[in-house]
């Protein structure tokens, strides 16, 4: 977005001067939606100053604009005035001295027999790509039709700014009094593997604990209907080298006779893939779940599979992308197309990233590929495989009282009940949680749609949704602010 939109106030204001609603008011959600409406333009210009911090998190970029990012998010939690505690916290990667990246950990302590909320987003990003796959420059923001375009504008600054904005509305409705327990956790590298998760969550484990975890971070069946994720794929990611020469040698004189590293690790990820395009490595797991309808039109017409293209896999397409496993070559290390020269490789590494079906562990799944890849190595080849990263998949229990009112909260906001739906992607932290706080409820919600491309050129986020979104989240908060007896 070229300029902010204009900034209005997102203090009690919203509730037009009257005095703050009791929680029994029958117009307590008019009041809420009122504060929603009114706070949208300033709303949507902080995040859009969120957005133009490039804070991409991985190793390669500057570390420096993460801390910019975690600063102004910070900023903004301050500006609401309701936390007892809020700090930057960064934790240490296990095994080694680095730390990782800077997270924003504020809270308040429920009153009167209130539960408490532990609210999570992110706030780094990934990597832009090449500014010539955008339509506008990736971290300026940009309104084109009903969309906001820019990286990190969906995953998760959006996120991110709907925490922020529903309680701002919860504060314009009842004003900054209330019993509810807060604990806001920002983390500053979930695009680049959680490494310093757990160390995190051991050294801050009271400040996060919470009755009810909502994880905004997930997306949306389409732009007019909600969604709560109840099964989440988990993540086996890895570097795996092979070399077959000691060095470089002209393919002329020797090709024929010695393979180059090219030819050994095409055969050898050639057989990860049965012939419909699906995963072959032995002892990766599928689950069997219903899946809801889901033609190979709106695949088509959601990821761009171009003409003629078909898709891969086997079984409903929900279930290929929720319950089963999935191999993608996400990177190569060979010679460029322009700087290749008539010479025999020796070595080539590329980057696998494999997502696990829930029910199967990671390590179990780590151990399977790395089998595959001694097993099938053609030519005697040496491999190697290191950096490696796992995730856990993941289950929600949807029996729980925060997704019956979770349901209530959004199918009040958007006007239809929320579908429960799986995602492919990871979100490995949910297990964590879960292993540290089992009593804990988990609601894994979103502000994305399928037209939103996170990781992708041109991200977008559809401003309806986001503010359906964030009505969802002061709607859920505003009730458990009455909840009692938890």
């Amino acid at each position: 977005m070229t300029g902010n939109p204009q900034t209005n106030s997102h203090s009690a204001d919203a509730t037009h001067g009257s005095a703050p609603a009791s929680p029994t008011d029958s117009g307590a959600q008019d009041v809420l939606r009122t504060a929603v409406e009114l706070g949208l333009p300033s709303t949507i210009a902080d995040l859009c100053a969120l957005v133009r911090i490039p804070s991409v998190s991985w190793a390669a970029f500057d570390r420096a604009q993460v801390a910019a990012s975690a600063d102004a998010v910070a900023a903004l939690v301050r500006g609401l005035d309701v936390f007892e505690s809020i700090d930057i916290v960064q934790a240490g990667i296990p095994g080694g001295t680095e730390l990782g990246q800077p997270a924003i950990l504020a809270s308040r302590p429920a009153r009167n027999g209130r539960p408490t909320v532990l609210l999570y987003a992110h706030h780094d990003v990934q990597p832009p790509g090449k500014d010539e796959d955008w339509e506008s420059d990736p971290f300026t923001p940009t309104v084109r039709g009903d969309r906001l375009y820019g990286r990190g504008a969906a995953d998760d600054k959006a996120g991110v700014m709907a925490h922020i904005a529903s309680i701002r509305a919860l504060v314009a409705a009842v004003g900054p009094d209330f019993d509810l327990g807060l604990a806001l956790f920002i983390e500053g590298e979930e695009e680049f593997g959680s490494r310093s998760f757990a160390t995190f969550l051991d050294e801050n484990r009271e400040a996060l604990r919470g009755d009810v975890i909502v994880v905004a971070d997930s997306n949306n069946w389409d732009i007019n209907t909600p969604a709560i994720t109840t099964a989440l794929r988990g993540n086996v990611t890895l570097r795996l080298t092979v070399r077959t020469l000691a060095h470089a040698s002209h393919s002329g004189m020797f090709g024929g006779a010695v393979p180059d590293a090219m030819l050994a690790t095409i055969k050898l990820l050639a057989t990860m893939y049965g012939d419909d395009g699906s995963v072959a490595v032995a002892g990766l797991t599928s689950i069997d779940v219903p899946t809801p309808d889901y033609s190979e039109e709106q695949l088509r017409a959601e990821t761009g599979l171009l003409p003629g293209v078909t898709p891969i896999g086997h079984g409903s397409i929900l279930s290929r992308i929720w319950s089963q496993p999935a191999l993608t070559v996400t990177g190569i290390d060979a010679p460029s197309v322009d700087n290749a020269s008539n010479t025999l490789t020796p070595a080539v590494s590329v980057r696998i990233s494999t997502r696990i079906a829930p029910g199967q562990s990671a390590v179990e799944a780590a151990a399977a590929i790395e089998a595959h890849v001694r097993e099938h190595t053609p030519f005697g080849a040496l491999v190697e495989i290191d950096d490696v990263d796992t995730g856990e998949p993941f289950l929600v229990d949807t029996s729980g009282w925060a997704v019956t009112e979770a349901r209530s909260a959004m199918t009040a906001a958007w006007g239809v009940p929320p579908v429960d739906i799986g995602v492919g992607g990871s979100i490995p932290f949910i297990a964590d949680l879960v292993r540290v706080f089992p009593a804990a409820q988990i609601l894994v919600t979103g502000v994305e749609d399928p037209d939103s491309r996170a990781h992708s050129p041109n991200e977008s986020l559809h401003l309806g949704v986001f503010k359906r979104a964030v009505l969802s989240e002061a709607f859920l908060l505003g009730s458990l602010n009455e909840r009692s007896g938890h």
